[in-house]
């Protein structure tokens, strides 16, 4: 297939553009660079596949057009906006793909306290355009990273698809069950195979720095304490990358269809009788914050100072994914355990680094 996966200098995203290629796919990436966290990250991900050479040339990606990576033929990228609905809609035209998969957004509960309207450009313009794209171009294949922030103020555990998300409690989840509304309505309009994807705490090497595993691990190395929220009485269903790419790649391969038993009435809320689905995507196994720090101690070998704090807003106290439906229609279920996956990823971040006893 012809693939196009925006956010491919992000953490899920520059994954799943390795994993395609492997297996043979041609795949367009797109990304905007946004300065959001350390540019470097981003930028390391992209000399990965070839896109750059050197950390030195990435002043030079120019916007809007399209570079070939040196690594893999298979493989381009774009620097652009998912809101520059005129480029976007040329780009389609001009690749015609055969699926989209949609992991650009702008990402993190916290940040939308302080900086909504940039969820507003991201998250709702931008994926208003990949719509409206897909729909022009006739891509009847899309998939879209949503999140188990949706599920806000519910508190029956474990989140399943078919629980109530009516109550979200920061804009970025907010902006994230409008994207499955979205998704929803051009599924009955025009046909179009949506499959929302409520991505559970994601982890692993080439992470986002602005996340617990990223900031733990670096306090950690400078001996500084970390900010322990809710006083470490927080449960999230931790979920290794990996498992997470595996789980897109299975619903790029199987789109959404209408369940033709559905109906207004009895229907779940996860399907309709248009070709649409959510799914959870979690490793159904939440963990304590606690035993999550352990788990980076026991790869460290050092104790880590602790701040503990009460819970910020947006927060919620507990995330586990029911995923059910991932097991019966796709035959997959998470399973990296955590200390595998933390060791995992404390091995990439001593080597991204170059991190030695030295530059403490």
């Amino acid at each position: 297939m012809k693939i196009l996966v925006t956010g491919t200098a992000g953490f899920i995203g520059s994954h799943l553009a390795v994993k395609l290629l492997e297996r043979g796919d041609e795949v367009v990436g797109l990304d905007n660079i946004n300065d959001y966290y350390d540019q470097n990250v981003k930028y390391g991900r992209l000399q990965r596949t070839g896109i750059i050479d050197s950390l030195e040339e990435s002043e030079n990606i120019p916007y809007g057009k399209i570079i070939a990576s040196s690594l893999n033929q298979k493989y381009k990228f774009i620097k652009l906006n998912l809101e520059d609905k005129e480029a976007m809609m040329q780009l389609f035209e001009k690749e015609k793909f055969d699926a989209v998969c949609n992991l650009a957004a702008q990402a993190g509960v916290r940040y939308s306290l302080t900086n909504p309207d940039a969820y507003m450009d991201s998250n709702i313009i931008g994926f208003m355009n990949i719509l409206e794209a897909c729909r022009h171009n006739d891509v009847k294949n899309l998939s879209y990273a949503s999140s188990s922030s949706v599920y806000g103020l519910n508190e029956e555990l474990p989140f399943s698809t078919n629980h109530n998300v009516d109550h979200p409690i920061s804009l970025y989840a907010a902006s994230k069950k409008s994207n499955e509304l979205m998704a929803h309505t051009y599924s009955h309009l025009f046909n179009i195979s949506t499959t929302g994807l409520r991505f559970f705490t994601v982890y692993g090497p080439w992470g986002r720095p602005d996340m617990a595993l990223f900031l733990f691990t670096k306090a950690a190395l400078e001996g500084e304490k970390i900010d322990v929220f809710n006083n470490g009485e927080m449960l999230r269903d931790f979920t290794y990358v990996d498992d997470i790419v595996e789980g897109i790649i299975r619903v790029i391969d199987n789109p959404a269809k209408a369940d033709e038993t559905w109906n207004g009435k009895t229907g779940e809320v996860s399907t309709s009788s248009a070709p649409y689905k959510v799914y959870n995507i979690g490793n159904n196994n939440p963990v304590k914050l606690m035993d999550f720090i352990e788990a980076i101690e026991n790869k460290l070998g050092k104790k880590i100072e602790k701040n503990m704090l009460p819970i910020q807003a947006g927060d919620v106290p507990a995330t586990y994914a029911d995923v059910d439906d991932l097991v019966n229609d796709l035959n997959y279920k998470p399973s990296t355990s955590i200390q595998d996956g933390v060791n995992k990823f404390v091995d990439w971040y001593l080597e991204f680094f170059k991190y030695n006893e030295g530059n403490k």
